[in-house]
């Protein structure tokens, strides 16, 4: 099948402001876009690309004075299934796990392990290891979180989500991910389109999603705890520690954000 993705966002800035934007679909995916989805302006301005330390394509750029607009629209092509699903994937021990993974197993920024670990021993270190334990936390998560946009809050932690229950996707894959780590299961940030495919009526307004990916049996499987299915149409951005590694933007001075439009729906020919 294929999916027409896209967004566009509109900032308004006193002055000129430097930004990194991460936008782009993710580059293990760039042989499936239709065309490029190359970020456009206007006004236009000079653009910038490098990869960051999480292999994530990044573009710098500086926004005018006053109303600036970033864009993109493309076709990507999408094998229509849901995601994998490997019950029998098993847990690594972690003296055999890849050096890679081992970042994917400490605290950081929105996941605070060191305040879990007690917990997350308390209430999964019964439950099933490997996929059956991930499964357990992302059922755990979804039924602990009250689902809400009035409870977004950009400095929102894995702790402070657990404690008020309440809070957006982001909320949901930062406390399953400090909930695995804390369990000796590597787990990685990610970020990026959603498609309501297979999804009944009526469907929420479209936004960029967070969901989280854990490594077991030597692959890294996708989890979805705010959703807590298996869905079709996953378009990968990009990947890191939380999301203070993956954010569509980091903005160097004072703007605010005007408008926002996120499409990614399947193409009815």
């Amino acid at each position: 099948m294929q999916i027409h993705i896209g967004y566009k966002l509109v900032y308004s800035c006193p002055k000129p402001t430097p930004m990194i934007m991460t936008l782009n679909v993710h580059y293990s995916l760039a042989s499936r876009l239709g065309s490029p989805d190359h970020i456009r302006t206007n006004p236009s301005v000079p653009i910038n690309a490098y990869r960051d330390g999480f292999g994530n394509w990044c573009s710098r750029l500086v926004a005018p004075q006053g109303d600036f607009e970033i864009s993109t629209e493309t076709i990507i092509n999408d094998d229509g299934q849901p995601d994998e699903v490997n019950y029998g994937a098993s847990q690594c021990l972690v003296e055999e796990l890849p050096e890679e993974t081992l970042v994917f197993l400490l605290g950081s920024r929105y996941c605070e392990t060191d305040r879990f670990t007690e917990i997350a021993w308390g209430m999964f270190g019964n439950s099933p290891t490997g996929w059956g334990r991930v499964q357990a936390i992302c059922d755990f998560v979804h039924q602990h979180i009250r689902f809400g946009y009035e409870y977004a809050r950009a400095t929102k932690s894995a702790w402070e989500a657990f404690s008020e229950g309440n809070g957006v996707c982001r909320d949901y894959t930062h406390l399953a991910i400090a909930l695995c780590r804390s369990m000796n299961i590597p787990a990685r940030y990610c970020t990026g389109y959603l498609t309501d495919i297979g999804i009944p009526l009526p469907h929420g307004v479209m936004d960029f999603a967070a969901w989280f990916e854990a490594f077991l049996d030597g692959h890294w499987y996708t989890f979805d705890p705010r959703n807590n299915e298996r869905r079709i149409g996953r378009i990968l951005i990009a990947r890191g520690r939380d999301a203070a590694d993956v954010a569509i933007s980091n903005t160097f001075g004072i703007n605010e954000l005007k408008h926002f439009m996120v499409r990614a729906d399947q193409v009815v020919t």
